[in-house]
């Protein structure tokens, strides 16, 4: 048996299209969608994410701002910016790419963008309301997962679900979404006992461990669906995911490649939530 393979550039560039539709048309109401990206120090990955976002916007009629500080940059500067932008009703979302320099309380600066620009999900009141089935922005890559399941009509309801890999990014706001459409979710880390035993028995297994080819066919259930939303680069310059391509597909019915799976994903749903910020600020105008 060989995998279905999910295609995440191609339902990427089917939402994209529809994003694009509602941009238009809030535009057209006076509300066009805008994305304010700050961007801090030269981390070379961080600059190729933040031209991804960018590109993206221009793509989907969404408007961009991009703010760029040297490493050295000083906090309060940042956290003015911010502070700036919270209170510019033209702007949608505000989104400071991770990860900051070390002299930054990265915990403050994402508490001090106002919950309801709060695109990329990482506000405490926003985790909050989405552990309470309330209305939020949810974090993009778990949110990306969640339309993989719509789209290849994966039902949850009663499912073994296995997430490996416990960050505020992506593993805990993936156990909460999965436990909302009614899966039963077990959730590993570095600490767990024997791990195999875990992912064997999973009909979901979502992997974002951070190592690349982890997970490997032996520790798949024959037939389950394999969410890799790890992207890690090997020595000779190709990326990979966090699961072992290659013996996983044999073994699983459903698998996410590594590039063109969850990755495409991300950007869509950050996005989304533009659009959707926009079409709130709208409903509150009256």
């Amino acid at each position: 048996m060989t995998a279905r393979i999910i295609d995440g550039n191609a339902l990427s560039a089917k939402l994209r299209g529809e994003l694009a539709a509602q941009a238009a048309e809030l535009t057209v109401q006076g509300e066009q969608p805008c994305l304010a990206v700050i961007l801090v120090g030269s981390d070379p990955a961080s600059a190729v994410y933040v031209r991804n976002k960018v590109a993206g916007c221009e793509k989907a009629g969404i408007k961009s701002l991009k703010f760029e500080y040297g490493a050295d940059a000083e906090p309060a500067e940042v956290l003015a910016k911010i502070a700036e932008l919270n209170a510019d009703a033209g702007v949608h979302g505000i989104l400071v790419q991770l990860p900051l320099p070390k002299h930054f309380d990265e915990k403050a600066v994402l508490e001090a963008i106002s919950v309801e620009k709060d695109v990329d999900g990482f506000h405490a009141e926003n985790v909050g309301r989405l552990s309470q089935g309330q209305e939020a922005f949810v974090p993009c890559t778990p949110n990306g997962v969640m339309e993989m399941f719509k789209s290849e009509g994966i039902s949850l309801r009663g499912a073994e679900a296995v997430v490996i890999g416990r960050s505020n990014i992506v593993g805990k706001p993936m156990a909460m979404l999965l436990t909302a459409a009614g899966a039963t979710v077990t959730v590993c880390h570095s600490a767990t006992r024997d791990l195999n035993f875990h992912t064997r028995r999973a009909d979901i297994l979502v992997a974002a461990i951070g190592k690349p080819k982890f997970v490997t066919g032996d520790m798949v259930k024959p037939g389950a669906v394999v969410i890799d939303v790890g992207i890690n680069r090997l020595p000779d310059g190709k990326l990979c995911g966090d699961v072992d391509f290659e013996s996983a597909k044999d073994v699983a019915g459903a698998i996410t490649p590594v590039p063109g799976g969850v990755g495409p994903m991300t950007i869509t749903m950050l996005l989304a939530n533009t659009v959707e910020s926009a079409r709130r600020a709208l409903r509150r105008k009256g």
